[in-house]
Order: C-alpha cells, then sequence, then structure tokens
C-alpha cells in the first residue's frame, strides 16, 4: 500500500529544490490571477501563455477591469492565443461575479464551478492555489502524473477511469501546504513526467511509479484515439478603400474564431473564383456595378488548427473611393488601419492585414 500522505511530502520536497516559483501569476497570486491563468493553461504551454498573461493583465488588473471591458477589448488581449470561447466565457463570468458575488470570485467549488468556462479542475485549481482550500485538481499533466505512478490502463478519458483518478487526486492532497502541493504537481507533469521522454530518474516519487518500474512510461497513459487531419480551403476577401480602410465581418459566438473580427469569406464551392468575390465586394459596399476597382490574389495563407489544416486565399480589392455608401450593421464594419489593435483578429487574419501591399494609386 503506498503512503498516501508519503507521496505528498515526497513531491513537497522537490518542489521546494525544482519547482516553478517565478511564474508570473504567483506574484502576487491572487484568486483573479490564478483563475485567469488557469483558463489560459486550458490546452495551452506555460512558456506560450506567459507574455498574454502579461499584457493582458496589465491591460485588465482585476475582475472588475475585464467586467467592465468590451468583448472587443478582450478578444483583442486574446487575439493570438487560440479556443477564444475561453476569453469569451472569462468576460461573461468576470460579469456574472459582478452581478451575484459582489465583483469578486466565489471560494466554494459549486459556485465557482456554476460560472462560464469553470470546471470541476479549473475550480480546484482556484480553491488550492488562491484560497489554500483541500481541493484537488485533475488537468492533463496531473492525469499523466497519476496515470503513470498507479499503471492505470485504458482511456484515461473514460467515466471509470475518471472516477478512479478524481478519488486518487483527493486522496493524495496533503493536509497542509496544498497551495504548494497542487503547484507542484502540476509542475512534475510540465517538467518531469512528460508526455515524451519522461525524465524518470529526477521524479521524486519514481521508487513506488507502477509504469517506471514495469517500463511502461511509453505506453501510459494509453493514447487516445486520433481524429484524421483534413484540409479546408476558403477563398477570402481584403476589401480596401481609398482611405486604407478594410471590411470585416463579425463571426458567429460559436465555431472557428467564434467572435473575432475577420475577413468576409467563402467555402470554396460557393465562390470558387475571384469574379464571384469582386461582384460579392461591390454588393456588400453598396458601389454601382461599373464603379472602378483593382483586384488582385495575395500568397494564400496556411493555419493550422487542432484537427485541420487551413488553406486562405485572399483576393485583395482596393477600391476606387472612400466607402461611403456601405450601411454598416453590427456585426459589419470598415476598420481603419489604426483601429485594428484594438479588436479580437485572428491571429492569421492580423499579419495578413498587417502586410498588405500598398495601393497601385499610392504616391
Amino acid at each position: 500500500m503506498i503512503a498516501e500522505h508519503d507521496f505528498a511530502r515526497r513531491l513537497l520536497g522537490w518542489f521546494d529544490v525544482a519547482g516553478r516559483h517565478d511564474l508570473p501569476w504567483q506574484h502576487p497570486r491572487s484568486p483573479y490571477r490564478v483563475w485567469l491563468s488557469e483558463v489560459m493553461l486550458q490546452q495551452t504551454q506555460v512558456a506560450t501563455v506567459i507574455p498574454y498573461f502579461q499584457r493582458f493583465a496589465a491591460a485588465l488588473p482585476d475582475l472588475r477591469a475585464l467586467a467592465q471591458a468590451s468583448v472587443d477589448e478582450v478578444l483583442a488581449l486574446w487575439s493570438g492565443l487560440g479556443y477564444y470561447s475561453r476569453a469569451r466565457n472569462l468576460h461573461r463570468a468576470a460579469q456574472l461575479c459582478v452581478e451575484r458575488h459582489g465583483g469578486a470570485l466565489p471560494a466554494t467549488p459549486g459556485e465557482l464551478s456554476a460560472l462560464p468556462g469553470i470546471g470541476r479542475s479549473t475550480a480546484g485549481a482556484i480553491l488550492a492555489l488562491a484560497f489554500g482550500q483541500r481541493a484537488a485538481i485533475l488537468d492533463g499533466n496531473v492525469r499523466r502524473v497519476l496515470v503513470r505512478h498507479r499503471g492505470i490502463a485504458g482511456d484515461p478519458m473514460s467515466p471509470a477511469n475518471q472516477s478512479t483518478l478524481w478519488t486518487l487526486s483527493e486522496s493524495l492532497l496533503p493536509d497542509s501546504r496544498v497551495d504548494d502541493y497542487t503547484q507542484a504537481i502540476m509542475d512534475l507533469g510540465a517538467t518531469i513526467c512528460t508526455r515524451a521522454t519522461p525524465r524518470c530518474m529526477r521524479c521524486p516519487v519514481s521508487a513506488d511509479c507502477i509504469a517506471f518500474r514495469d517500463g511502461r512510461t511509453a505506453e501510459l497513459p494509453n493514447p487516445r484515439r486520433r481524429i484524421a487531419r483534413s484540409r479546408r480551403e476558403c477563398h477570402a476577401l481584403v476589401a480596401r478603400d481609398s482611405a486604407g480602410r478594410v471590411l470585416l465581418e463579425r463571426r458567429a459566438p460559436t465555431g472557428v474564431w467564434g467572435g473575432l473580427w475577420s475577413l468576409p469569406e467563402s467555402i470554396e464551392a460557393y465562390l470558387p473564383d475571384a469574379p464571384a468575390l469582386a461582384t460579392l465586394a461591390i454588393a456588400i459596399q453598396g458601389h454601382e456595378a461599373g464603379s472602378g476597382a483593382t483586384m488582385r490574389e495575395l500568397p494564400t495563407v496556411e493555419h493550422a488548427f487542432t484537427h485541420f489544416d487551413l488553406s486562405l486565399r485572399p483576393t485583395l480589392l482596393d477600391l476606387d473611393a472612400v466607402a461611403c455608401k456601405v450601411a454598416e450593421q453590427e456585426a459589419r464594419r470598415w476598420f481603419a488601419p489604426h483601429e485594428l489593435a484594438a479588436i479580437g483578429l485572428p491571429a492569421p487574419i492580423r499579419r495578413l492585414l498587417n502586410r498588405l501591399p500598398e495601393r497601385p494609386d499610392a504616391t
């Protein structure tokens, strides 16, 4: 029988010497900063998150500032981090905290989990790291540590294994220093018990790790069935007026790039050629059919999503006048170049717009 408290003791001893103590959300480790970091760290590595966290926390330093910000400001700060539903949920949760909890994050599991984007593990991390409560977590790193240490076979995400792992995670919690223990087990998974080539000889709990003992670290956790990657193509319209403004549309709140501003686009089967794009552009912005415009294709933009690769084929349409006749809508607007930094744009679209060639009539 493995002594549960001995596991925590060894892990805390390792953490004191080799753990991560200089992450920006640890100084100070307030509930808001812990929450923000935990949401950003969902499906994203620490090295990627750090500059985004620093920029976001500098612009919106507390929960009330986040609640009062516009969704465009929030998405602009998040732009490039991906999985944009996290940002929208973060924003809505902050507003609910102001409405229901006096402008603070609640400190109970039920109230935390009732907020958008906060599941059981994120709630546990907030409770442990920010409030010092004995709450378990089960993120990807922790799951991998526990699966290997106890030699748990099968799909780690199956209901049966999830139940086993949650019970195990709760049983290993120490009576004190729960905040440090929680950071320690996350650090162990991120830096020692890694997915590939784990550094078992440096692991503080390898002495009774079943996967290490049996030579099964490459096998555990059992890999989940891979979803075959697909490739998609679409055309995008870069309509630019003589003042340098570009036409953007806000995407639907769900799906790819949900809630962000992006270029008018269409699946290739619907708009297969450039003339169709030109017709669409003229119709959208209100010019008469005979108005002057210069059209040229831009280099294809390649972008990888989790399960598919996108080839975006942009066509630049330079209009010969200021687009003053367009009937702007809530989800369709012309933006000047200096306005782009303040709105949420997909990272590849932002790069595309920042690198547009000069207009043919530029002097």
